[in-house]
């Protein structure tokens, strides 16, 4: 709703007006990118009248006649930047959006910009969006996609952070989630663990949202905001939890749809990249070999498959794929029957009649096509993604670290020894080989003797694999 007001100049957009939309040009950053991407489709925005969208650090034509959104992070190259398309007149006006909120200095930037360039007028609106963080789907979103490992859980806890590097990754964090409150319209009630980099969180957002209250004539959860259910009774709580606490989860082989395909695939803000595999028929010997094709799908909140079985143990997303292909192929059968129906010769009465009835039959099948040609589309995308999960889950024998894990965990009786897991050369890559070693050290009571240790160290050197995470574990324990 919030990138939909901004894209219609900032006011919300009307529902029922029949007129065109205003045609508009987007211009943004990478940051503003992917913010975009995983809530707006290429269709959607030229719906809204977004004709092209650019990216600011490209070679932009002017294009004189029309307004521009911009909408970008406040950083000094992207200031610079769009002071210098002031300069050049690339555009009829500008709206400027800010993802976070912009500083009083580099404000004054872009007005001295404007009055040099004499494009002042020209300048219609400029907003603090605080939108600095990406949904991805109703319920979740993460704080960033560009230069993650900056606010990453290793940036946090390396052992040789400067405190100036500590409070920058504190500050980020507290950005992204102060924007996500000013969204919802909310104040929460915020908990954390002592001691640890989340009540560190905790308190800096804290003093915001105060600070920001007490400037009652500015605030942002007073007035026309988005949800102006503001100050309502029903407070969110906030719950920051440190990594720390449960570092086995992460590492654990996941059995569901979604976590697999983000485990074992390429899986980017809602967008999976495959290879495709080159096929059976083998090439010539002393060809070249052929050239993988690279396909990427978006796994998104319109996809009904998706939805409904992100959740899914595996083997029943794979039922699922199936029982949807055959519901889809009797209704194609029956699509084809009418035709042949249709083709009837001679002019006997029981024809004519069904000839009627059938008219009416294949009226609605035809109506039907869109939405079969859909279906179509989201069988073959899961077919896909799923035939290339399995894959990897053949390859690397993930159902049988996911069972061993699991008991680990759950500190079941095992049944076959960890070294012999480690040690078979057709389970899994040494990666994985590590993660199940770690799960077991983190979650056993007592850590391993010093003997066993070392005949675990061996059997995971010659299993390939790196010891770093090892010691870390180890010191962190």
């Amino acid at each position: 709703v919030a990138l939909k007001r901004m894209l219609n100049f900032n006011v919300p957009p009307v529902k029922n007006s029949t007129g065109e939309p205003v045609w508009k040009v987007l211009i943004y950053d990478r940051f503003g990118q992917d913010i975009i991407s995983p809530l707006l489709s290429v269709k959607e925005l030229r719906d809204m009248g977004i004709t092209l969208h650019l990216l600011l650090h490209s070679d932009r034509d002017p294009i004189p006649d029309v307004p521009a959104i911009y909408f970008v992070m406040p950083t000094e190259e992207n200031i610079d930047r769009m002071c210098q398309d002031l300069r050049n007149q690339l555009y009829e006006s500008y709206y400027l959006n800010f993802i976070s909120a912009i500083s009083r200095s580099k404000l004054e930037d872009i007005a001295n910009a404007a009055i040099g360039a004499n494009a002042v007028t020209q300048v219609a609106k400029v907003f603090d969006q605080y939108l600095n963080f990406i949904t991805l789907e109703d319920d979740m979103f993460v704080l960033c996609n560009q230069n993650k490992e900056l606010v990453s859980y290793r940036a946090i806890n390396r052992p040789d952070i400067t405190d100036t590097e500590m409070e920058t990754i504190m500050d980020t964090i507290v950005d992204s989630l102060f924007c996500f409150f000013v969204t919802l319209g909310a104040i929460p009630i915020i908990r954390c663990s002592r001691g640890t980099a989340a009540e560190m969180v905790a308190v800096k957002l804290d003093k915001k949202l105060r600070e920001n209250l007490r400037d009652a004539r500015n605030s942002l959860f007073t007035g026309d905001t988005l949800g102006a259910g503001q100050f309502s009774f029903q407070r969110p709580l906030l719950v920051l939890v440190d990594r720390n606490i449960d570092l086995a989860t992460p590492l654990h082989h996941t059995w569901t749809y979604q976590a697999l395909v983000h485990d074992v695939l390429d899986f980017h803000l809602n967008r999976v990249n495959l290879e495709e595999s080159a096929g059976a028929e083998s090439t010539p010997t002393g060809a070249r070999p052929k050239k993988k094709n690279k396909k990427s799908y978006d796994l998104s909140a319109s996809d009904k498959f998706w939805q409904k079985h992100k959740g899914s143990p595996f083997p029943e997303v794979a039922e699922s794929v199936q029982q949807e292909l055959e519901s889809y192929r009797a209704q194609e059968d029956e699509v084809k029957r009418l035709k042949s129906i249709m083709g009837i010769e001679g002019e006997d009465e029981g024809a004519i009649s069904m000839l009627s009835d059938n008219t009416a039959k294949l009226t609605s099948a035809v109506s039907s096509l869109p939405e079969l040609l859909e279906k179509k589309r989201l069988i073959d995308l899961h077919t896909n993604v799923a035939t290339a999960v399995l894959e990897h889950i053949k390859s690397r024998k993930l159902d049988v670290y996911f069972e061993y894990e699991e008991k680990i965990m759950s500190k079941s009786t095992l049944d076959k020894s960890l070294l012999d897991m480690i040690s078979d050369p057709d389970a899994g890559t040494p990666e994985d080989k590590m993660r199940l070693f770690l799960i077991y050290y983190i979650s056993s009571a007592q850590a391993p003797s010093e003997i066993d240790l070392e005949q675990y160290k061996k059997a995971l050197m010659d299993a390939g694999c790196n010891l770093a995470p090892l010691s870390y574990i180890k010191q962190w324990k």
